[in-house]
């Protein structure tokens, strides 16, 4: 079968061309796709059967592949196939199910996936030649493979088990600013009158405790248990967390090396025809990082899938110093872009999706 578009296609791919994709050879999995791995805008990527721990984290470079690196790096190998842990602050990478072999006109970018980013499991996607994480040049040929670095809590990962998720875009999809201000005319993007539209939707954290009942948010406590990344709703929150008290003055003082999961201040939604992403905040503003995990899908938050919009979750560290966060503070923008067409089905209820309409909430692992 062959997959073809159009000269002058310009967006993401939805959830049919994804599967088109595969179906003409342009994405090649080791076994069959299983459900809901395609997403409305991205495709879920599955671990191999062989983590190996190295050194150091990588790339490989122009003339260089992953796996030559890593036979200069590696300290050991372990086996998925039945399912093992790895530990904090180690390096591992994993050669994954999915390989690409890209037309000319597509690119793909890589992110976590929302449960992987609330974990604090950071892990990157790598491809052969690259000199940039997460991204894939139009026309790439080859595998693909996963940098995992567990931060707080040690994790049980399996072969197929799915921590990234991959994007395909063809052109410039990405709105300007008069495209975006008239999104936002049209749809509402995001519940407040005076909406920040420069560079993208500004979102800014919410420290008030008021939709949260006198909380805002978690901080994640060391020396805990293992997390099995397939196991939903297996673990109790207290184990794990510790809910962090409103103060009066609105303010949060972040620790260097803690992990804080907190919520925008603002319910943001995602219409059925575009995809959004929360892109780096500028470092210059504040010495801490937000939101590993950052495809917002479309139908996130609208209300025609089931939501009323929808809080992002941050998931926050503070870098080398301390870092007093208040109330309000601008933390991160999305970024929307066109989708190539509608998407079949949309980010909701009808699809599984484990966070529409979501508040402060935690990964699917730990009990409500």
């Amino acid at each position: 079968m062959s997959f073809s578009l159009q000269g002058d296609a310009n967006g993401i791919l939805p959830d049919r061309m994804i599967a088109a994709m595969a179906d003409s050879g342009l994405i090649l999995p080791a076994y069959s796709f299983v459900e809901s791995q395609i997403q409305p805008a991205s495709l879920d990527l599955r671990l191999g059967d062989v983590a190996y721990r190295v050194r150091a984290s990588f790339l490989p470079g122009p003339g260089a592949t992953v796996a030559e690196r890593i036979d200069e790096l590696k300290l050991h190998e372990i086996s998925l196939a039945d399912g093992a842990v790895l530990e904090t602050n180690c390096v591992y990478i994993v050669p994954l199910l999915e390989s690409l072999a890209l037309p000319p006109e597509i690119i793909a970018s890589a992110n976590p996936k929302s449960s992987t980013g609330r974990l604090d499991v950071f892990t990157r996607v790598i491809a052969d030649g690259t000199r940039r994480f997460d991204m894939i040049g139009a026309g790439y040929h080859g595998p693909l493979y996963a940098e995992i670095s567990p931060k707080t809590f040690p994790v049980l990962l399996r072969e197929g088990s799915r921590l990234s998720q991959v994007r395909f875009r063809t052109g410039d999809a990405v709105l300007d600013a008069d495209d975006l201000e008239a999104l936002h005319k049209r749809e509402r993007l995001v519940d407040r009158d005076d909406a920040d539209l420069n560079g993208g939707l500004a979102l800014s954290v919410d420290l008030s405790g008021e939709k949260t009942k006198g909380s805002v948010g978690y901080r994640a406590k060391r020396h805990t248990g293992v997390v099995d990344i397939d196991r939903r709703a297996g673990y109790a929150v207290e184990e794990f967390w510790e809910a962090i008290p409103a103060r009066p003055d609105g303010s949060l003082i972040l620790d260097p090396g803690e992990f804080y999961i907190l919520a925008s201040k603002e319910a943001v939604q995602v219409p059925p025809d575009y995809a959004a992403e929360m892109v780096p905040f500028d470092p210059l503003v504040g010495e801490f990082r937000v939101h590993y995990a950052g495809f917002f899908d479309p139908g996130f938050g609208y209300a025609g899938a089931g939501g009323e919009g929808a809080r992002a979750v941050l998931e926050v560290r503070s870098r080398e110093v301390p870092f007093i966060l208040e109330h309000g503070q601008i933390v991160g923008r999305l970024v929307y872009e066109k989708m190539l067409a509608r998407p079949q089905s949309l980010y909701g209820q009808r699809i599984g999706s484990n966070y529409q309409a979501q508040g402060l909430k935690l990964s699917k692992h730990f009990r409500v």
